[in-house]
């Protein structure tokens, strides 16, 4: 190990390689900040520039603007309510509202501490345990995956701050809109009504550009913004948390880390599964979940250090198996390729150098993210000071840059126009978007790895009980939901209790409060 280490730093500190690694961590998190870019546009741009430069500095440099992304993507999300990246649609759910209460340098500031420390955990777990991990992610078959996701699914249902039923509606949605478009298996097309802009289904960026993005702007035009953030000058003293909100953070933080470099090791899954499953477990474990929702630290710090953890992590599949974890990643395997070498089980003791001078790049350059990010807290939360006539015209022309750039089809623009109207109206009947999300996240992966699992068992349903790590997938989300259910039970027992006994006390305290009905009296049947 110490020998391998000692081979990563002296490829990694070469100045040509910390050269690359410095612009490729500054265009991730600048690509990152405008929402709807992506890392998938930004690297499908830069990989003909790697063309003519060596292996390990084209990988590093297209590996920054992937983690790199991933810390900037939070910024948009925290102060416009727009994800900069799919994975960080999550962090509008606490984020934004920590915005709105005058706490955007503070959300900012744990955001960047939880994106390195779960960036450090992962890449970790990835010097330490890379062949351990690789092994076990050989384990998960289609089965296990399904149940995996199937449990990710129910826990998904609970993410709303409202009812969890309505949750659970908002994913059964998320899944139908998955649905859209080609079938997984025989590319016979469904639900595209004749429509040939459905053929591709609806793509993920207009999905959550509508919901997060034009949704809010809906919602938002009649309501008298805070002018106050405009008048404060953000200064690094303001910006550090308490002592309390330094605990709150902590253990979401190690949660989230352990949860996203896990699921980074499983091939298929990717950062975005991550942040919502760290977020789903935070609305089970945390101390003040009922706060998750409306501003609460923990929504910040736990999906971000999922996210910023599951794409180190995502590296073991994808240079020791050969399989990505997201389209991200595919790309970096097409580069690697292109340059004559083969990701898969002999690349780690074949090309070591290679390996062990990435995984260092990625500590140098996780580095330098931490000291690029703090001092810009403060030119990032500036934008809230732009006045919101100025401020929404330009939200707009970022979300339809963002949505036409990914195909450069227009109707992508009035797909994410029209979703953001319904976003508006599911915002308005109290219906969480997030769900909703995670559903078309996970459909299309959930429904190729159940129709697997059912072809290799030649159709027998019972392989997801027979197998021991998808029977216990599948009995935490039977916990889940009859736990869920019992809880909505009792609750609506208690209120009818506190009706009964509120209805009691009333008439107690005034026995002649209802006087006897006039028609009765004396005086008016004597009228009579």
């Amino acid at each position: 190990m110490l020998e391998n280490l000692i081979l990563g730093f002296q490829t990694a500190i070469s100045l040509t390689t910390l050269w690359y690694c410095f612009l490729g961590v500054l265009l991730g998190m600048i690509i990152g900040v405008l929402p709807g870019i992506g890392s998938v546009a930004a690297i499908s741009l830069l990989l003909p520039f790697t063309f003519n430069i060596d292996p390990i500095s084209g990988i590093v440099m297209l590996a920054g603007v992937y983690y790199g992304g991933q810390y900037g993507g939070s910024t948009a999300s925290i102060l416009l309510n727009l994800p900069g990246a799919p994975s960080s649609a999550v962090t509008c759910l606490d984020g934004y509202p920590m915005a709105k209460k005058g706490k955007a340098g503070l959300a900012l500031f744990i955001t960047t501490i939880a994106s390195f420390v779960g960036a450090l955990i992962g890449l970790v777990l990835l010097v330490l345990f890379s062949p351990a991990l690789a092994q076990a992610a050989q384990q998960f078959g289609p089965a296990e995956l399904f149940s995996m996701m199937l449990l990710g699914l129910v826990a998904a249902s609970t993410l709303s701050s409202g009812s969890p039923a309505k949750g659970l509606a908002m994913v059964v949605l998320g899944l139908l809109i998955s649905m859209v478009g080609s079938d997984v298996q025989t590319g016979e097309f469904r639900f595209t009504f004749e429509r040939p802009e459905l053929m591709d289904g609806i793509k993920l960026v207009a999905l959550a550009m509508g919901l997060f993005g034009i949704a809010e702007l809906i919602n938002s035009i009649n309501i008298p913004h805070d002018t106050s953030l405009m008048k404060k000058k953000i200064t690094m003293r303001s910006m550090l948390p308490t002592k309390e909100e330094w605990k709150r953070s902590g253990m979401p933080m190690l949660r989230g880390s352990a949860i996203g470099s896990f699921l980074g090791t499983l091939p298929g899954v990717g950062p975005s599964i991550a942040s919502f499953m760290a977020y789903a477990t935070e609305k089970k474990v945390a101390k003040h979940k009922k706060e998750l929702g409306q501003g609460a630290i923990e929504g910040v710090s736990a999906p971000e250090a999922a996210n910023n953890a599951a794409v180190q992590t995502a590296f073991v599949p994808s240079l020791s198996l050969g399989l990505p974890g997201d389209a991200v990643m595919a790309i970096m395997l097409g580069a690697l390729m292109i340059h004559g070498i083969q990701p898969g089980p002999m690349l780690i003791s074949e090309q070591p150098g290679l390996f062990w001078g990435l995984v260092i790049s990625f500590i140098i350059g996780n580095v330098i993210l931490l000291i690029l990010n703090i001092p810009l807290i403060s030119i990032w939360v500036s934008m809230l000071k732009i006045p919101f006539k100025w401020l929404f015209p330009a939200i707009l022309i970022f979300i339809c840059l963002g949505v036409f750039s990914e195909q450069n089809n227009y109707y992508d623009i009035y797909m994410a126009a029209i979703i953001g109207m319904v976003g508006y109206f599911l915002y308005v009947l109290k219906f969480e978007p997030a769900p909703l999300l995670l559903g078309y996240v996970l459909g299309a992966p959930m429904e190729e790895n159940l129709r697997r699992a059912l072809q290799l068992s030649g159709g027998d349903g019972m392989t997801f009980l027979s197998r021991p790590i998808s029977a216990v997938f599948l009995a935490f989300a039977a916990l889940i939901l009859l736990w869920t259910t019992w809880s909505a039970l009792k609750r609506i027992a208690r209120s009818h209790e506190r009706a009964v006994e509120h209805d009691l006390s009333h008439e107690h305290e005034h026995p002649h409060e209802n006087p006897p009905s006039p028609a009765v009296t004396p005086q008016l049947a004597k009228q009579g």
